[in-house]
């Protein structure tokens, strides 16, 4: 057998200095999630996050134990999505200081919290896009055995996108235009997204069908 591959099997543990799997489905975009409870606001990032569908826009995160961002949406069903930019991610950060339940992680972090026009979840203000979502599902996911796992997908409609004018042009937004930053493997590798390291690719057309005799 070639030795040119590190095999290996997650159950019985990866042989490596650090678990591959967070470096390799990488860089992955950042849930920055802001929710709104009884005693506060709480603002975290999630590195397992996505959108999962553009009609309707749905979007989610994974959450690793039930956490108070969990905790929020079940108690609101309400949550909002804040774009994390090179110039926050500093801020971000801070957000992921493990805290006591109720503190608050804007003011930790210096961060300003705006209501928002259609959920009462707040966004971040220095943030220059915002997605406010209400939640619609819940999956707690299972192993391949159908054992629960410690992890729960959350999931929410977008219905509502706050988008700083700075980042369209010509009606067109730019993804590179906040220097949005996405989230690596080890322990705190990340990844700014410049118009630098941009390639356009075409996707192919479908084959022409044969003309008529």
């Amino acid at each position: 057998m070639s030795d040119r591959f590190h095999f290996y099997e997650p159950e019985h543990g990866h042989g490596l200095k650090h678990n591959p799997l967070n470096a390799i489905v990488a860089p992955r975009p950042i849930g920055w999630i802001s929710t709104r409870a009884a005693s506060g606001f709480n603002l975290a990032p999630y590195s397992f996050f996505n959108l999962f569908s553009g009609e309707p826009p749905i979007i989610g995160f994974a959450s690793s134990g039930e956490k108070d961002t969990l905790l929020n949406v079940r108690e609101t069903g309400e949550f909002c999505w804040n774009l994390v930019t090179r110039e926050l991610a500093t801020a971000m950060n801070a957000t992921s200081a493990p805290v006591a339940r109720g503190a608050d992680e804007f003011a930790l972090s210096g961060l300003t919290p705006v209501a928002g026009r259609i959920v009462a979840a707040p966004r971040v203000l220095e943030s220059p896009v915002a997605f406010e979502c209400r939640h619609t599902q819940t999956i707690r996911l299972l192993d391949r055995h159908g054992a629960e796992t410690d992890t729960w997908l959350v999931l929410g409609e977008v219905v509502a996108v706050h988008i700083d004018r700075a980042c369209l042009r010509d009606g067109v937004y730019d993804t590179t235009a906040a220097l949005p930053v996405a989230r690596g493997g080890g322990r705190g590798d990340y990844f700014e997204i410049s118009p630098q390291t941009r390639f356009d690719m075409s996707r192919p057309r479908p084959a022409s069908p044969p003309a008529s005799p």
